[in-house]
């Protein structure tokens, strides 16, 4: 009965502790049993799935002439099985015939047969695919590893739903849009991305035009605000003209003569030195149907102007630092033209819940038509999760850690010294002093006049 009664406690505490803490109970004790599991179902699992080749012909011959029995088909052979924080990682050779198609029309019978949560495959060479498993939904619950991959430019930003860490890598994409209905999960995201910039060399600019609500309170660790249309125009034209002094310096530092070698010849700011190379700039655009939006034929000039100063940076702004991540509701032609020319240099998408098929398609319609189903299938109740995907045709689920207004402002206080200042953006910089509280506003008199 002693040991009786503790089998039923271990059973207990185990159970409780995957329901509770699933990534306790996975380090615990779920990679081992796993393990187990993959190992020993591995060839009856393969074979079930399809995903077998039949004998060669010689060891059939073989086997008809010394009067064996027939070998068996053979699955792909394991080459590595490695256990992360999150689930499993296999990586198979495929034998000659197979696909990584086959492999990854498959993962949903994979899920079920070695009874794990998700399973996800992608070709790390001609022949070779890794198969990710995770063993408990890691987007309910997200948690950053503590280790992080923290080169210049490249931002954690979320989870993927294979337990790998989604990256906002500036330099391989310059260019982002992100999309979202309200309560979404939009401006967390935005807050991830701003925390994990700040304690980068990199001068942020922010367009808030809801009078600053969202990016305001970040702004001791900003170079540059506009809250409003009219200050955003002023702002993008500034950015404009600080492109091309920074082209400028360039072509002064290219260094193309027979004696430099041609790694060494400049052609964006990444090549020249580190002494004489102009900061980065991220710009940030919170709303962006609230700069395309007009009602007056004034307005309509404004919004014109601010498109193209939009298209410009978006167009030529890689090679001189300027990276543009611009956020909305919607993306579609109807806010005007050139947006959908500024939206086809945007390189990388992300979109949360949003309220129709039709702001899917304004994200992934044209790069990820797979992506779009996955889109609009985003439950309300799941704000932060949401699809990104790329012009290379890929897309992951993600989820960022949720981050409240008061942590992203602690972290950009803690790193406002690593603010630049950048001349072409002093005329914007928000002012940081202290500013009386709306109570205090309202209770002050007002002085008497004669």
């Amino acid at each position: 009965m002693t040991w009786l009664m503790v089998a039923v406690v271990v059973v207990a505490a185990a159970g409780l502790l995957r329901w509770r803490r699933p990534a306790w109970y996975w380090l615990s004790l779920g990679v081992t049993f796993a393990t187990v599991r993959v190992l020993v179902r591995y060839a009856s699992v393969m074979d079930a799935c399809g995903l077998t080749v039949p004998p060669a012909r010689w060891r059939l011959a073989l086997a008809r002439m010394t009067g064996r029995e027939v070998p068996e088909s053979r699955p792909p052979r394991i080459l590595r099985l490695r256990p992360t924080r999150t689930g499993l990682v296999l990586r198979l050779k495929l034998k000659p015939g197979q696909d990584t198609f086959d492999v990854a029309a498959a993962t949903d019978r994979l899920r079920h047969s070695f009874g794990l949560y998700g399973v996800t495959s992608r070709e790390i060479r001609s022949g070779v695919v890794e198969v990710r498993m995770t063993g408990y939904d890691v987007l309910k619950r997200v948690q950053m590893p503590a280790r992080l991959d923290t080169r210049p430019m490249r931002i954690p930003v979320a989870l993927r739903e294979d337990g790998s860490v989604h990256y906002r890598d500036y330099r391989a994409v310059p260019h982002g849009l992100t999309l979202g209905a309200t309560e979404s999960g939009k401006s967390v995201y935005q807050r991830n991305l701003v925390a994990g910039l700040a304690p980068h060399h990199v001068a942020l600019v922010g367009i808030d035009c809801k009078q600053g609500v969202e990016l305001f309170p970040l702004a001791r660790r900003f170079s540059a605000l506009a809250d409003n249309a009219d200050t955003a125009l002023e702002l993008l034209e500034a950015l404009v003209t600080h492109m091309e002094e920074v082209y400028q310096l360039i072509r002064a530092e290219q260094r193309i003569s027979i004696a430099v070698p041609d790694a060494e010849i400049a052609a964006d700011i990444w090549d020249l030195p580190e002494d004489i190379r102009p900061v980065p700039v991220v710009v940030l655009v919170d709303e962006v149907a609230e700069l395309a939006l007009y009602a007056t034929k004034d307005e309509e000039r404004r919004r014109d102007r601010i498109i193209t100063a939009l298209a410009r940076l978006a167009q030529l702004g890689r090679a001189s630092g300027i990276y543009l991540e611009i956020c909305g509701q919607r993306f579609g032609s109807e806010l005007g033209k050139g947006i959908t020319m500024l939206r086809a240099q945007l390189t990388g998408r992300t979109a949360h819940r949003v309220n129709d098929e039709t702001s899917a398609n304004m994200a992934f319609g044209d790069i990820a038509p797979d992506a779009v189903l996955a889109a609009i299938q985003i439950p309300a109740e799941n704000r932060g999760l949401a699809i990104a995907g790329d012009s290379t045709g890929g897309w992951h689920r993600i989820r960022a850690p949720h981050t409240s207004l008061r942590e992203a402002v602690n972290i950009c206080n803690k790193h406002a010294h690593r603010t630049p200042d950048v001349p072409a953006l002093a005329a914007f910089q928000p002012a940081t002093a202290a500013v009386p509280s709306a109570w205090d506003r309202l209770s002050k008199t007002a002085p008497a006049t004669a």
